[in-house]
């Protein structure tokens, strides 16, 4: 496992909302023994400043036996229960109020944290006391992938897309089935090396959209420069899409980021870089069709744990740098170091 000593900024910039004042800098890590503590600890801070500002309201359907006409009339259980000789009808209309999906879904994922024993028993305490103060009408949503999904589709904006973004990082911590007693276990999400390659990856492409002003960051698609007897075969070859593109009219850099406990792999008795990924970085840079006055470049980037590198080469007429960084090290060396590889 990658050693991580600033989980907390390193999802904070993945989700490209880092908060910047009050009680969020205060947010210690290394008093959280399991992540699942940070991530509720971060959920319950999000949660008391949106309940002091008011839950958003939005509208949800209801279904009620009225005796005026409202919204659609549904025939089926109206005629069922034989209502309209009493002047009744079953409708079904929407209603302005707190009910909506994504306050339902804050709801049900605080009531799974305060059953699960993953918890110390003061955190689950805290859990139960902000989840009291919902409204009595909102009904705690399943704890599901669909119903992430549901509100997902809505997007969400800032606060509430933060909240969101850490319902979904809890649930994919969640183990398939709860215990006998209906309590969720959980696993330490660090461990899984698909979902903090995405997390890495988005941390490094936010960290340098919002601190530094030199060069336009994206995400881009290269065009393989290719011909086929047949147009359609072209559609066939492999897309390319960078993790981290940094450009200016003179530089442009390819940064890869690879979220591996090691930048090299054992080959008989020798230690060598890991072939796919310079390959992959070099056919980006081969295929980028970069104007003649324009420095292109590429980086591959990876966590510091079992060993550590700064390896430049030229390939191809391109300088490449494969690099390690230290996740390990203060926040202030974190982002130095971050800065300096596109200095």
């Amino acid at each position: 496992m990658v050693p991580i000593q600033n989980l907390y900024y390193l999802l904070c910039y993945a989700w490209n909302r880092l908060p910047a004042h009050g009680e969020w800098q205060r947010v210690d890590t290394s008093t959280f023994h399991r992540p699942l503590e940070l991530l509720t600890h971060m959920l319950l801070i999000g949660t008391r400043r949106l309940l002091q500002q008011g839950l958003p309201l939005g509208y949800a359907e209801r279904e009620d036996e009225l005796s005026e006409l409202r919204g659609r009339v549904l025939l089926t259980p109206t005629i069922a229960r034989d209502l309209l000789r009493q002047g009744r009808a079953v409708c079904a209309y929407d209603e302005l109020g707190p009910n909506t999906p994504f306050n339902t879904l804050l709801a049900g994922t605080l009531e799974v944290l305060a059953r699960t024993r993953h918890l110390p028993t003061s955190l689950r305490q805290e859990v139960r006391r902000v989840r009291a103060r919902f409204p009595e009408e909102i009904e705690p949503a399943p704890f599901t992938r669909h119903q992430l999904r549901t509100v997902r589709r809505l997007r969400l904006p800032g606060p509430e897309g933060f909240l969101l973004n850490l319902c979904d990082l809890i649930y994919r911590t969640a183990l398939p089935e709860p215990d006998t007693e209906g309590r969720t276990r959980f696993y330490d999400f660090r461990r899984d090396e698909v979902l903090m390659a995405q997390i890495f990856e988005r941390f490094v492409r936010n960290f340098f959209r919002l601190e530094q002003r030199r060069y336009r960051v994206l995400s881009e698609t290269i065009s393989w420069q290719a011909q086929a007897d047949d147009a359609a075969d072209l559609d066939l070859l492999p897309s390319m899409i960078t993790d981290t593109t940094l450009e200016t009219p003179e530089r442009k850099i390819i940064l890869d980021t690879k979220y591996y406990t090691a930048a090299f792999k054992p080959h008989y008795d020798r230690q060598r870089l890991i072939s796919p990924h310079l390959y992959q970085l070099y056919a980006y840079l081969q295929n980028q069709p970069a104007p003649a006055n324009q420095q292109l470049e590429g980086v591959l980037l990876y966590p510091a744990a079992t060993h550590t590198a700064d390896l430049r080469y030229t390939l191809g007429g391109f300088p490449v740098r494969v690099v390690t960084i230290d996740l390990n090290q203060p926040w202030s060396g974190i982002a130095a170091d971050l800065l300096a590889l596109v200095a």
